[in-house]
C-alpha cells in the first residue's frame, strides 16, 4: 500500500514538473521562441531562436533544429542569426534528445520567421507653417511595427562628406537629442525664426542598436521676410493658372553667396531651376508654362544652411483663382483680395461671394474685397465663388506689431532725460540751500599739525631763543603759514574773517570790524618723546554781521 502511494506521488510530481512541455503520454515536448518578440523581423536585425525543454537542465539535452527548407542547422539550445537576411524567412522547429537515457522529446510547434526589408521612419510636423511663440510637435513612427523602438531626432544641414547624411545626399543631418527618446514625439518650445528648416527622424531597437532608414525630410516654414535674402514672385500672389508664366528669384539683402531656389512637392525636395522646371537667368527662374504639378512650397537656401521666406504656390486648372498676398500681413495694413477669371484677368468679376474658413463673409459687386485695417482675427483660409465657379483656398497670415529697435532706443532716451531732469532739480535745490546758509553761524575745530622730529641740537635750539621775553610768542600769521616762535609753548594768533557785501561784493572799509579771535595751544616734541602736557586746540570764532547796503 505504501509502495503504491509512493508511485502515485512520484507520477504526480513528474506531471507537475513537466508542465506544458510534456504531453499526457509522459513524453517531453520542446517549445520554440523567437527574440525579439515581434510580428516582423527586419533585414539586418539580430535574431535568436531558443529551444526550451523544461525537464532537467539545459545541458541534459542535445538539440536538433530543422527548417522547412533545409536540414539540421544547430546542436545547441539557441540558434542565433547575427544579421538576418530575406532568405532566412521560413518555418523553424526544434527537438531534444536526453544525453543519459537517449529518449527524445517531441518536436516543437513550427514558428514562422518573416523577414522584411529595412523600414523607413515616417515623420510629421505640426504645424508646418511657423507662428512665432507657438510650440511645434515632431512625430515619428515605423509603419510596419510599433513596439520596442527608440526615436532619434535630427535637423537637416547642407550636405557635407563625412557627416551623417540622407541616402540621396540632398542633406546631412545634425542630432537634436543625443540618446534618443522612448516617446514618439519631440517638441520645439517656443518655435522661432531659427527653427525654420528641415527635420528628419529615425527609430532604433535592440542591442546592438538596429536603425531604420532616415525619414523623408519635413520642413518647418516661415513666410516672414528674413534678413539675408528674400524670395520674390512675379506675379506676386499664391494662386496661379496653368499654362501661364511664373518667375521666382532670390534677392539678396546683404553680402551672401550660394543661394539656390528649392521647392518641396509630392513629398520630395527638388533643388535648382533645372530643365524640368523652367529656365534660369541670373538669379531668376522662369516657369514659362505652369502645370498643376508645379504646386508646392518654394524657398531660397544658402550653402551655409540659411533660409529665406517660403511661399506656398497653388497652380490650378479651374476658371477662378483668388489673388492674395504671398507674404504675411502686419496688423494695421490694408489688404485687397481679388477674384480673377482665367479668360478675363484684366476685368474683375462682378457679384462675387467671399468666404473665410468656409463661412460666407460678404458679396462684392466689384469682384474685390478690401480689409482697410487687418487684425489677427482676419487670419485664415479665404476663397471666392461666382457663377463662373469656385477658387482654391488661400491662407492669409497676419502678424502682430512688435516694437523695433528704434522704438526701444526712443524709450531709453526719454527715460534718460527724465532721470537727468530729476537729478538736476535736486542739485539746484541743494545749491540754493547752500547759498542761503553762507551767512549763518558755524563752529569749526582746527587740528594742529603733528609734531615732527628734527636733527637740530637741543642746545642750539634753546640758544636761538635767548634774549627774548617769555611772552614774545605773539606773531603775525603770514600767507604761507611761516612763523618764528619763541621759547614759550603757547602761540596766540589773531585771525580776521571778513564778510563780503552780498550786494556790492566789497570788503568793508574798517579792517577792524567784525574781528574773530582764535586761541591755539601747542606743545613741542622732544627727543625723549615725552607726551605734551596738553595737546588740545581751542578755537573761539566770533562771527560779525554783514555790512549793510
Amino acid at each position: 500500500m505504501e509502495h503504491t502511494l509512493f508511485c502515485l506521488l512520484l507520477l504526480l510530481s513528474t506531471h507537475i514538473y513537466s508542465g506544458h512541455s510534456e504531453d499526457d503520454d509522459g513524453q517531453a515536448k520542446a517549445v520554440l521562441t523567437i527574440h525579439p518578440k515581434s510580428s516582423k523581423i527586419f533585414k539586418g536585425e539580430s535574431v535568436t531562436l531558443r529551444c526550451n525543454i523544461q525537464r532537467g537542465k539545459v545541458t541534459d539535452w542535445e538539440y536538433t533544429w530543422h527548417r522547412d527548407v533545409g536540414d539540421s542547422i544547430s546542436r545547441e539550445n539557441e540558434y542565433e542569426i547575427s544579421e538576418v537576411k530575406m532568405s532566412d524567412s521560413g518555418g523553424y522547429r526544434c527537438l531534444g534528445k536526453h544525453i543519459d537515457n537517449g529518449t527524445y522529446s517531441k518536436w516543437s510547434d513550427a514558428v514562422r520567421l518573416t523577414v522584411t526589408d529595412r523600414p523607413q521612419a515616417v515623420l510629421s510636423v505640426s504645424p508646418q507653417w511657423l507662428n512665432p511663440g507657438d510650440s511645434v510637435s515632431l512625430s515619428c513612427g515605423v509603419k510596419e511595427s510599433s513596439t520596442g523602438w527608440r526615436f532619434f531626432w535630427y535637423r537637416t544641414v547642407p550636405y557635407t562628406a563625412g557627416l551623417l547624411s540622407l541616402l540621396d545626399r540632398s542633406y546631412s543631418v545634425e542630432p537634436l537629442s543625443g540618446s534618443g527618446t522612448s516617446e514618439d514625439s519631440y517638441t520645439l518650445i517656443p518655435a522661432g525664426p531659427s527653427h525654420t528648416g528641415g527635420y528628419v527622424c529615425r527609430a532604433g531597437r535592440g542591442d546592438p542598436l538596429y536603425d531604420t532608414f532616415y525619414s523623408e525630410p519635413r520642413f518647418l516654414w516661415s513666410g516672414d521676410p528674413q534678413p539675408s535674402v528674400s524670395l520674390k514672385i512675379r506675379p506676386n500672389r499664391t494662386q496661379h493658372f496653368t499654362s501661364k508664366s511664373l518667375s521666382l528669384s532670390c534677392e539678396e539683402k546683404r553680402n551672401s553667396t550660394g543661394w539656390r531656389l528649392k521647392r518641396y512637392r509630392e513629398k520630395a525636395v527638388e533643388s535648382g531651376c533645372v530643365s524640368n522646371w523652367g529656365s534660369i537667368a541670373g538669379s531668376t527662374c522662369t516657369i514659362r508654362s505652369t502645370r498643376k504639378k508645379d504646386s508646392g512650397v518654394y524657398w531660397c537656401e544658402s550653402g551655409s544652411g540659411e533660409y529665406s521666406n517660403a511661399v506656398n504656390i497653388t497652380v490650378d486648372v479651374g476658371r477662378l483663382i483668388l489673388e492674395s498676398p504671398a507674404n504675411p500681413m502686419t496688423e494695421g495694413d490694408s489688404v485687397t483680395l481679388r477674384c480673377t477669371n482665367r479668360y478675363q484677368e484684366t476685368n474683375p468679376i462682378p457679384k462675387v461671394d467671399f468666404y473665410k474658413d468656409g463661412v460666407f463673409i460678404r458679396n462684392e459687386t466689384t469682384g474685390e474685397m478690401t480689409i482697410p485695417v487687418v487684425s489677427k482675427s482676419d487670419e485664415g483660409f479665404y476663397k471666392c465663388k461666382s457663377n463662373e465657379g469656385e477658387s482654391p483656398e488661400s491662407w492669409v497670415t497676419v502678424r502682430g506689431v512688435t516694437p523695433g529697435p528704434s522704438t526701444s532706443v526712443l524709450v531709453g532716451v526719454v527715460v534718460g532725460l527724465v532721470v537727468a531732469g530729476v537729478l538736476l532739480a535736486i542739485l539746484l535745490v541743494l545749491l540754493c540751500r547752500y547759498k542761503n546758509a553762507k551767512g549763518s553761524c558755524c563752529n569749526r575745530t582746527f587740528s594742529p599739525p603733528q609734531p615732527q622730529s628734527t636733527n637740530l641740537d637741543p642746545q642750539q635750539d634753546q640758544g636761538s631763543t635767548q634774549g627774548q621775553a617769555p611772552d614774545a610768542g605773539y606773531t603775525h600769521l603770514q600767507h604761507d603759514g611761516a612763523a618764528t616762535a619763541g621759547s614759550s609753548d603757547v602761540m596766540y594768533a589773531q585771525i580776521q574773517l571778513k564778510m563780503l557785501d552780498k550786494k556790492n561784493k566789497k570788503i568793508p572799509a574798517d579792517p577792524k570790524e567784525n574781528p574773530v579771535y582764535s586761541e591755539f595751544k601747542t606743545s613741542k616734541t622732544t627727543e625723549t618723546a615725552t607726551p605734551p602736557e596738553a595737546d588740545s586746540v581751542y578755537s573761539q570764532v566770533k562771527p560779525g554781521t554783514a555790512p549793510g547796503p
